[in-house]
């Protein structure tokens, strides 16, 4: 690792550098030593970002403690990157850089998203119709094998291992440490507005915005089949003044009522922590008293620690959607029809690459340079309907996607028909033959939901 610029780095990087190494050879001794054969997950400091599950049956896994790799390593403000660890939340990179006038490209929207999770899980937010995901930030990765090994990987070495990490969730190995790219920005984000009666127009300038790059930062909230706002973000260096809603006040309630609005840069980026389309509680006097102790970490802490207090049946839908630009009309023309539940986040995302998880046959109906992130959250399903499943099935249709931190219903073949099973077999067998992680399918769509796995070593072969 190259010396960071600045005396505090400079300092502090070679005593990061031999704690790491400790670390990593603990987590390494501890895989190569084990005798077990039951199925292994990772223990972290923070909740894990996913739709919390009753039955999920990754509680009762043997665990690995990751909980103290949770180190920035290096800050480069000339080269502008950072190395760190996979526990660093990233409002602590947000922190670490912004005296350098410097930030992550993309900042999930809540505070305690970990770097490893925003790689394992996808993570996107409002420069991504610039940069695509936090991923397509990323250089290089440190990775532990489930023999103990320790793998370099980035573009040029190991590539697909490199690429396959992205999406994975932690079944092809444990991160423990990565370098990625950082952006310059200013103390503050001047947000505009910008209404529309209609889908079309509401594409048309996202397209403008898309192909123009004429703005730092892009999202957007629907609210009804006539009301669309497209939230426009440019850096500032001054403001005639600044917004805050970490407390009474909520953002998401902010965008359809102002035409514009200042925020520093911290709190812009972390805007959406208490909620990205629905803030608890609602009335003034419940936020008064509550507004600052209900956030997402605390709501997500709560459910990771009572589980028996989540439904049975009937989970209210999270779920993150990724359509073709050229296919939203048709995908929003069921929405408003069959589901007709508002507001609905949209990020316009960058295709940068033709991703190595998913499948030829896939791209073979793609040609978008740009996708939309439809995020719907908090929507209460009504007795006899799976809206999980309404979406899986809707998607298909319209050559679209989704993250799977939420519930998830692919039987097998489909599953394999989007996610490339080939590509990921191919990592598999390198990272984790004996499938100690288990597999993609089985850990997203099966244990999550405490279905029957399969059985084990079985999944190396992904049958």
């Amino acid at each position: 690792m190259e010396s960071a610029p600045g005396e505090q780095w400079a300092k502090e990087s070679a005593r990061y550098d031999a704690r790491h190494v400790a670390k990593v050879e603990r987590i390494a001794r501890q895989l190569r030593q084990r005798t077990s054969t039951r199925p292994v997950s990772l223990k972290k400091k923070t909740p894990p970002h996913q739709v919390p599950k009753r039955n999920d049956q990754r509680r009762g896994d043997e665990k690995i403690d990751l909980s103290d790799l949770d180190q920035i390593l290096e800050i480069d403000p000339v080269g502008m990157t950072c190395t760190a660890e996979p526990a660093v939340t990233f409002e602590e990179v947000v922190r670490a850089t912004m005296p350098y006038g410097l930030v992550p490209i993309i900042v999930p929207e809540h505070k305690t998203i970990t770097l490893g999770g925003a790689v394992a899980g996808c993570s996107i937010e409002s420069m991504s119709f610039r940069e695509g995901g936090f991923h397509d930030t990323c250089l290089e990765y440190e990775l532990i094998t489930a023999k103990g090994d320790v793998m370099r990987c980035s573009p040029e070495e190991h590539p697909l291992v490199f690429q396959m990490i992205h999406g994975s969730f932690g079944t092809l190995g444990i991160l423990s440490k990565l370098r990625f790219k950082l952006v310059r920005a200013a103390p503050y984000v001047h947000v505009t507005n910008e209404t529309y009666t209609t889908l079309e127009a509401y594409q048309q300038a996202i397209w403008r915005h898309f192909t123009a790059q004429d703005a730092d930062y892009l999202d957007g909230q629907i609210f009804s089949e006539s009301k669309y706002v497209l939230c426009v973000g440019r850096f500032v260096e001054r403001a005639p003044y600044v917004s805050r809603y970490d407390w009474l006040k909520a953002y998401c309630e902010s965008i359809p009522r102002r035409a514009e609005d200042y925020l520093t840069l911290y709190d812009y980026l972390y805007r959406y922590d208490r909620g990205v389309t629905h803030v608890t509680p609602k009335s003034l006097i419940g936020r008064a008293l509550f507004g600052k102790l209900v956030h997402s970490t605390s709501v997500l802490r709560a459910a990771d620690r009572f589980p028996r207090l989540l439904p049975k049946k009937n989970p209210q839908v999270i779920v993150d959607v990724f359509v073709p630009f050229s296919r939203t009309a048709e995908f929003m023309d069921w929405y408003h029809r069959e589901v007709h539940f508002y507001p609905v986040w949209c990020v316009p995302y960058r295709r940068m690459r033709d991703y190595e998880w998913l499948t030829p046959q896939w791209w073979s109906g793609m040609h978008d340079p740009l996708f939309l992130d439809l995020a719907i959250y908090g929507l209460k399903q009504q007795p006899g309907r799976n809206i999980y499943k309404e979406f899986e099935d809707e998607l298909l249709r319209v050559n679209g996607t989704k993250t799977l931190i939420s519930y998830n219903y692919y039987d097998e073949q489909t599953f394999w028909s989007l996610w490339n099973k080939e590509t990921y077999q191919a990592v598999k067998q390198l990272t984790d033959p004996d499938n100690i992680f288990r597999d993609l399918y089985t850990k997203m769509c099966r244990a999550a939901l405490g279905l029957q796995e399969q059985t084990p070593g079985s999944g190396a072969s992904l049958h």
